[in-house]
């Protein structure tokens, strides 16, 4: 699959060059795990060329937290609450890098969010509710994948699952988590792969590396949050059909225990009746 010559030029003296000292918010963790729902990682400012000298050294000399922290950038737009990421907009320099693969039409396209790693850096397992090609430009990655029907054994707190360690999760405290079933590949610069929207994925960068994540509405665009910037937001009629879930439930609350379990089992078998797939088991 023909990238462009971002495969080839971007070293990390090339990075520093071509995008300077313009500022960039970044994460930085003092641990390599990242937790977005412990939030075990600060937000820091630093000049781009900068921050790639840092991000590809292992001990740093100047350092926010600790000697060997790990640093994460993702793009964001220019203001957060009202533009995507655009690698185009953001770092019009690299984009003229990059081949984007058309394998969806142009008025599809939502956002190409530029990545750069860490080496050891280990983000946390999450869902996505659009179709996405995840490019690797430079450097390795690991990337642990788990179905969309594997839901109810990864412990999920809105579109993201609690368990953080995959490789050696707390079985006490996620039991269910052993019946999830993992894929796995391993991402070599120059290599894209296809993330379904809905699909678990947790992502270690083997190395330091750069990449690129490009996302586009594969259903009609009506589907979509129009607030949502990250892309990261359930379909409104999911979220609609949560809310009302939640009244339910809360409705169910005036109800004695043992009638509430009843009737909420019952809750439980209409949806699965109405709502599950059959191909699903």
């Amino acid at each position: 699959m023909e990238l462009g010559a971002c495969t080839t030029k971007w070293t990390v003296d090339y990075l520093s060059q071509a995008e300077g000292s313009k500022e960039v918010k970044i994460h930085v963790s003092a641990v390599p795990q990242m937790d977005f729902l412990s939030k075990n990682f600060v937000y820091r400012t630093l000049p781009f060329d900068v921050f790639v000298r840092r991000a590809a050294e292992v001990s740093h000399k100047e350092y926010f937290l600790s000697e060997d922290e790990k640093y994460y950038l993702r793009s964001v737009g220019e203001d957060v609450r009202k533009d995507i990421a655009d690698i185009r907009k953001q770092f019009p320099t690299l984009a003229e890098d990059v081949q984007i693969p058309e394998y969806f039409e142009k008025e599809q396209f939502f956002s190409s969010v530029f990545r750069i790693s860490s080496a050891g850096l280990q983000l946390w397992t999450h869902y996505d509710v659009m179709d996405n090609f995840l490019i690797q430009v430079t450097g390795k990655k690991r990337v642990a994948l788990y179905s969309p029907r594997d839901a109810p054994y990864l412990y999920l707190s809105g579109t993201k699952s609690e368990v953080l360690d995959v490789d050696n999760p707390d079985l006490e405290k996620y039991p269910l988590f052993v019946k999830a079933k993992r894929y796995q590949c391993f991402l070599e610069a120059g290599d894209v792969l296809f993330i379904p929207a809905l699909w678990f994925h947790n992502v270690i960068s083997e190395e330091f590396g750069v990449a690129l994540n490009v996302f586009w509405k594969h259903l009609p665009a009506d589907c979509y949050d129009k607030n949502d910037t990250y892309g990261n937001k359930d379909p409104t009629a999911a979220s609609r059909a949560i809310q009302i879930l939640d009244r339910a439930l809360k409705t169910l609350e005036e109800l004695p225990e043992e009638y509430r379990d009843f009737y909420a089992r019952r809750m439980v078998l209409r949806i699965q009746e109405k709502a599950y797939r059959n191909d699903y088991g």
